[in-house]
């Protein structure tokens, strides 16, 4: 609910419950209308955690709803899926393969609660799908780590970073996440022995606008060692 109160006139958005199955609120994403966002508030406070957990499904089900064509043209827009579960995950290759297949341009982050579900799958998913992951270890927590999120979500500074590497380095993680307001993005990088430039280019969207800067990497180039 305290997702749904943070949606702007401008957001686009949907609710999927699974348990054994799966629904999806809307067949697509919807405009945050005040009755849409009031039937979603229903269907939320209507939700019973009962049955299994049948992730696949409903994980397909998010990443492949229909994008709003004018919206992604924008350049302005990001899509966010958030998938939040407090059971076991299982299944792990079947759900990295739809995250892998399915993903486009949509960032994934996961949020795991209590002891049950699989901290290495729900982590590696958010690396790969471009997000982040939040575990939450009590219900108490519940209120403040989930606002959080939210409100980094809220603030993308910088979208679709790119940073030219030279051939032969190794870059993790190799899909650069977006970078948000008041938090650090880092990058690993192992470069070839042989590299003798001292900057790198960085490329990205701010605002909508294509954006670039050269960084100065002096002292770590053409010793072959990690730097970040």
């Amino acid at each position: 609910v305290d997702a749904l109160e943070r949606l702007g006139p401008d957001d686009r958005f949907n609710v999927i419950e699974f348990n054994s199955s799966h629904a999806s609120l809307f067949r697509n994403a919807v405009p945050a209308t005040r009755s849409n966002i009031l039937m979603a508030k229903g269907f939320v406070q209507r939700l019973n955690a009962s049955g299994g957990t049948e992730m696949l499904p409903a994980l397909r089900a998010a990443l492949m709803q229909r994008r709003d064509p004018d919206l992604l043209q924008s350049g302005t827009a990001v899509r966010q899926v958030i998938f939040i579960t407090d059971g076991a995950v299982g299944n792990e290759a079947e759900l990295f393969r739809a995250v892998a297949e399915h993903l486009g341009d949509t960032r994934l982050f996961t949020v795991g609660i209590g002891s049950a579900p699989n901290s290495f799958f729900m982590r590696k998913a958010a690396e790969v799908g471009r997000g982040s992951h939040t575990h939450i270890g009590k219900l108490d927590e519940v209120g403040l780590k989930m606002g959080a999120l939210f409100a980094k979500l809220a603030r993308p500074a910088a979208l679709d970073i790119k940073i030219d590497w030279p051939a032969g380095a190794e870059a993790w993680p190799p899909r650069v996440p977006d970078l948000y307001y008041g938090e650090p993005l880092s990058v690993t990088v192992k470069l070839p022995v042989n590299y003798a430039q001292d900057a790198i280019t960085v490329r990205g969207k701010l605002g909508g606008r294509d954006w670039s800067r050269r960084i100065g990497i002096a002292g770590v180039a053409g010793d072959g060692e990690s730097a970040d």
